[in-house]
């Protein structure tokens, strides 16, 4: 898949994904006080968690302690029953609290728009960040998840092996207007039409344009 196809691609897909539900973290963000401080909450519990366990617990957490003070002020414990069940509770727990210590200590309570300082807080990796600066600060980055990962190596606009590798190329090829929205559409599309097992390629409307590169199984 070239750039233009890609282009085209992304045209049908923003209006089909209008049908799905929006992906918990942007549900978060847009009922959000601090969008940046809210959205990067909500990434650090979704990390392999389903997206209606994330929203809830997301919910439950900021409705208890809606700053990084309030929740560098809880113990550990209590932040743990608050996210339950989140995957890797524990580890979560730790990391809200140290990241919101961070934030207040180093950051004034404000969440970094830099990519850089982002990765430098506690459970923070590149797909983190990224979706912080993108749906936090409406700034330019790309998101890479499973699904991004996933999807585009599938219609051959990368090759590559990891997500990490797959954000890199995207900097590399992908024109900067779609950096912001990108994950959003293709998490959506990967949630719910282009599944990771037996994708529904009989009902996908832009599957003329997918390479189908390494696909074993489909509907």
């Amino acid at each position: 898949m070239d750039t233009t196809t890609l282009e085209k691609v992304l045209r049908v897909l923003r209006r089909e994904i209008t049908k799905w539900k929006v992906p918990a973290v942007g549900v978060i963000a847009d009922q959000a006080v601090d969008r940046p401080f809210e959205t990067l909450v909500s990434t650090i519990l979704s990390l392999r968690t389903k997206d209606a366990v994330t929203e809830a617990a997301s919910h439950r957490l900021l409705a208890r302690a809606s700053t990084p003070q309030a929740i560098a002020a809880l113990p550990a414990k209590d932040i743990e029953r608050l996210i339950y069940p989140v995957g890797f509770y524990h580890t979560k727990a730790q990391n809200l609290k140290r990241t919101c210590q961070t934030l207040v200590e180093k950051y004034g309570g404000k969440v970094p728009r830099d990519l850089d300082d982002l990765l430098e807080l506690p459970g923070v990796g590149r797909k983190t960040a990224n979706l912080v600066v993108t749906i936090g600060h409406d700034d330019y980055g790309i998101c890479v998840d499973t699904h991004v990962h996933r999807i585009t190596n599938l219609w051959g606009y990368v090759r590559t092996k990891t997500p990490e590798d797959t954000e890199f190329e995207l900097r590399k090829n992908l024109p900067k207007k779609y950096w912001k929205t990108f994950n959003d559409i293709l998490v959506t599309f990967g949630q719910n039409l282009c599944v990771p097992v037996s994708p529904w390629c009989s009902r996908c409307p832009v599957e003329r344009h997918c390479g189908k590169v390494g696909l074993k199984r489909s509907r």
